[in-house]
């Protein structure tokens, strides 16, 4: 059973981090890029990064240099690193792998 569990987000002030984490079972996790998209209220869904099966990465320009994604073999999960938070960073942040996406998980930053 193809399963995605987000977790890691919460309340930070401006200028703080989180780590948002995504469980992945049910996939072979070595053969597939998975992305993180993020959802605001009001607004697009929006890519934020990707990491493919090789961990190449790539990056919104809106985050790049403060968001890293990486991947961990091993323990089947990706990983995205959220440093110097900002109040439009707030929304609520989806893990994706083959199409599938997990339930989300909220980030909200105050100013």
């Amino acid at each position: 059973q193809v399963q995605l569990v987000e977790s890691g987000g919460g309340l930070v002030q401006a200028g703080g981090s989180l780590r948002l984490s995504c469980a992945i079972s049910g996939f072979t996790f070595s053969r597939y890029a998975v992305s993180w998209y993020r959802q605001a209220p009001g607004k697009e869904r929006e890519l934020v990064a990707v990491i493919s099966s090789s961990s190449a990465t790539n990056y919104a320009d809106s985050v790049k240099g403060r968001f890293v994604i990486s991947r961990d073999y091993a323990k089947n999960t990706v990983y995205l690193q959220m440093d110097n938070l900002k109040p439009e960073d707030t929304a609520v942040y989806y893990c994706i792998v083959g199409g599938v996406w997990g339930q989300g998980t909220q980030v909200t930053v105050s100013s």
